[in-house]
């Protein structure tokens, strides 16, 4: 199973410009384009990803969260990203808002590959450079150059 992001985001969605008030209705609109890419209800996407929020903050740092969850009906990992135009509280370890807010979902059984994306996405958000493009990217393929072009190079 591929852990880059570029495989993430295949079948993902992103999108460049959103603007949300909480939260709650950003992980609600990444859950709703996620479910109409998946099959998925986008209620059980949700409630999936609320319930591993309430046992910890996604929020990375540096305005990044990359809430994530399990959940049945994927073969794969798949990812969904989102800029805002202003960043929402997420309760991040530093306490700054985050505007940089990578979804991913991966099937119930998959255990080490779940990890193994996550912390690809990790590493591609923890460079700042690939932060700040994507602060200025406006369009899908931007976003896609920046992520899956750091996620080629960070995964060697």
């Amino acid at each position: 199973m591929a852990t880059d992001l570029s495989s993430l985001l295949k079948g993902g969605i992103i999108l460049p410009c959103f603007e949300a008030s909480s939260r709650k209705q950003a992980l609600h609109a990444l859950s709703e384009e996620l479910g109409r890419v998946t099959g998925i209800s986008a209620r059980e996407i949700e409630d999936s990803v609320m319930e591993r929020e309430r046992l910890g903050s996604t929020g990375v740092g540096e305005g990044v969260a990359i809430p994530h969850a399990r959940v049945d009906g994927i073969d794969a990992p798949i990812g969904g990203f989102m800029r805002l135009a202003t960043g929402v509280d997420f309760e991040a370890i530093d306490d700054r808002p985050c505007d940089l807010i990578f979804m991913l979902l991966a099937p119930l059984s998959a255990g080490a590959d779940h990890l193994r994306a996550l912390a690809q996405v990790s590493r591609v958000f923890r460079q700042p450079a690939v932060r700040d493009a994507l602060r200025e990217a406006n369009t899908v393929d931007d976003v896609k150059a920046i992520i899956c072009k750091e996620a080629v190079e960070t995964s060697i």
